[in-house]
């Protein structure tokens, strides 16, 4: 039996991104109020049979992330800002270039580094593990400055309207604003689980690679990073099926606490903003014939209140 289709999202600039089965949606609303909704079908490997295929899909999921998350994040800025001009695939690539070089200084660099003042006085499982007590450290601290900026503030406030929103929809709940407020600001299947998972996992995987020449640790962590983000993926496709177990409540329980960080209760028009890309991804999923390239507005959206149907 085919497992239940799990939709998901992130939260971007003034907007949600939402997936489903055959597309995507991103609802942003612009500075006079009224929100736009972009649409795009899911090809290749984002929709191909090889998405189902374990581990396997944890690796495809995480380029997904990185490539569909960065373009709409892209989209939404231009929006936003209501800028005419597109944004440059250059600059689009530039910045996951920059992005990557900065989050392998920052968790992979730095703890290496650290940890060579430690090496002469401790094993290396021991100083494999400090290392990757310092990358968790980092990505706390990390996580705890930026949320003191007002703008990612906002991003995170769209985040819980994201999760909110879902949670609704998992529930049954009629897809309004007033049904879809009471619900939790966190999710099982956040990107903030998923991370925290990451990173266990590889302290328990770089225990046990000992201590070869640095440039050798950096690379172990590099080509071993696409199997623990696999491993991660499949603890947390069987932790969504498996939600009301004690025990994978018990696993996932971090995660869910360490979204107090990045979530934030939304008002009633950025959870309007969620519900609207939610709803366009449900009824391109029930309707596929529907899908076009063009961002259209939603009608009946004024004051930011109530619900929004499409």
């Amino acid at each position: 039996m085919a497992q239940k289709f799990h939709y998901g999202g992130q939260a971007v600039i003034e907007g949600v991104m939402m997936r489903g089965q055959k597309a995507l949606a991103v609802a942003v609303r612009r500075p006079n109020g009224e929100i736009v909704v972009d649409q795009k079908q899911l090809k290749g490997l984002s929709a191909g049979k090889i998405r189902n295929v374990p581990l396997v899909r944890g690796i495809i999921v995480l380029i997904e992330t990185l490539v569909l998350g960065i373009q709409a994040l892209f989209y939404s800025a231009s929006v936003s800002l209501e800028e005419e001009q597109q944004v440059s695939p250059w600059w689009l690539w530039g910045s996951v270039v920059v992005g990557f070089l900065l989050a392998i200084g920052l968790f992979m660099i730095i703890p290496l580094t650290v940890i060579r003042y430690a090496d002469p006085y401790v094993s290396s499982v021991v100083s494999n593990v400090i290392e990757g007590v310092i990358r968790l450290v980092i990505f706390l601290v990390y996580l705890g400055v930026i949320s003191l900026m007002p703008d990612i503030r906002r991003v995170f406030a769209y985040h819980g309207a994201e999760h909110k929103t879902i949670n609704a929809y998992e529930a049954g709940e009629t897809l309004e604003v007033e049904h879809v407020r009471k619900y939790s600001t966190a999710h099982s299947r956040c990107g903030t689980n998923f991370i925290l998972i990451v990173m266990v996992i590889a302290i328990i995987a770089f225990a046990f690679l000992g201590r070869p020449p640095l440039w050798i640790r950096y690379m172990e962590r590099i080509l071993l990073l696409p199997a623990i983000a696999a491993v991660s993926y499949e603890i947390i496709k069987f932790g969504a099926n498996h939600v009301t177990n004690s025990v994978v409540r018990f696993v996932l329980s971090p995660g869910l606490a360490l979204q107090v960080m990045t979530t934030r209760q939304p008002d009633d028009r950025q959870i309007e903003v969620a519900i609207s890309a939610l709803q366009r991804v449900l009824a391109l999923d029930a309707e596929p014939t529907k899908l076009s390239v063009e961002a259209t507005p939603v009608t009946g959206v004024t004051d930011g209140t109530g619900g929004v149907h499409l």
